[in-house]
């Protein structure tokens, strides 16, 4: 390992791999309007991602025209921008009629002939990022059944952000000690921080569906790892699968087989496989032992 002298130009270097890894948000946007759409609750769905102070509708399914396509609904403004504001779902039956809302995009709504519409904003950690629109043609209201699909595909959207956005961030984390760490400084407080990053970097890992996201994540785990005080001699041969690793990545910070299987998604049954498995492949009795012995084969940081 290097000094970090070159840390902010690896961190830098980081960022870009994160962007350019991280699955484009507006898939996962549109796969929920999708999903709205084709249970025909909502013949129109559309939507977009909130940025400046507004929402792009960028996703559209069941229109007639391009009116709506890249409409930019400002903050406070019609339908949508009530539900950004207020950060709750916002319908009316008639949308032509309602006075609780501005009118400054009557023309695209017109021109699709909506009448029923319901506005549900996506709120991750209190941040609104996304709005999702269902609506219909008929002046009827709003049913309850086709209010709860869209209501539940814009939460199913926000736990899909919350998990991005939480692997971005381990990843960062990981990145910058990975680039800032001095080998031949040891420094227990970093190696403690380091080892918890490590963990909960494989537990995320193991539930990311994107396959370069998921194997970006345990190259950076591996590059943790491989983090070691001044050591230069190289380390045992020890061969354990990825799923082993992010076991004893677990059982490291002190966690019991239950907990290692709630942060895992992983039944304690196949916890107890998989460290078995684990103690065998490196000749150890105890967990305890496990440990060490994947620390001193680099398995573990």
């Amino acid at each position: 390992m290097t000094g970090s002298g070159d840390g902010n130009g690896a961190v830098s270097r980081g960022a870009e791999n994160r962007a350019r890894l991280r699955p484009d948000d507006r898939d996962a946007l549109r796969a929920e309007l999708r999903s709205v759409s084709t249970e025909l609750e909502f013949p129109v769905a559309f939507g977009g991602e909130v940025a400046d102070g507004g929402v792009r509708l960028t996703e559209c399914f069941g229109a007639l025209t391009q009116r709506l396509h890249n409409l930019e609904v400002r903050e406070g403004k019609g339908l949508g921008g009530q539900a950004l504001a207020f950060g709750k779902p916002i319908g009316v039956a008639d949308y032509s009629a309602a006075r609780h809302i501005t009118h400054d995009y009557d023309g695209p709504v017109k021109a699709e002939r909506l009448s029923a519409v319901l506005a549900v904003p996506v709120r991750v950690r209190g941040k609104c990022r996304a709005v999702l629109y269902g609506a219909i043609r008929q002046r009827v209201g709003v049913g309850d059944r086709a209010r709860d699909s869209l209501v539940l595909a814009g939460r199913r959207l926000a736990a899909e952000l919350a998990v991005r956005d939480e692997v971005d961030r381990r990843l960062s984390m990981a990145e910058t000690i990975a680039a800032t760490s001095r080998p031949e400084v040891p420094d227990v407080a970093k190696l403690e921080e380091l080892r918890s990053v490590h963990s909960e970097l494989c537990a995320i890992a193991g539930t990311v569906e994107d396959s370069a996201l998921r194997g970006r994540m345990y190259e950076v785990a591996q590059r943790l790892a491989d983090l070691r005080s001044g050591e230069t001699e190289p380390p045992p041969e020890f061969r354990l699968s990825r799923r082993e690793i992010d076991v004893l990545a677990q059982v490291a910070l002190g966690c019991t087989n239950a907990e290692v299987a709630e942060r895992l998604s992983l039944s304690p049954e196949t916890v107890k496989a998989y460290l078995r498995t684990a103690m065998r492949r490196l000749g150890a009795h105890t967990r305890h032992e496990a440990v060490v012995r994947a620390r001193s084969a680099w398995l573990l940081p």
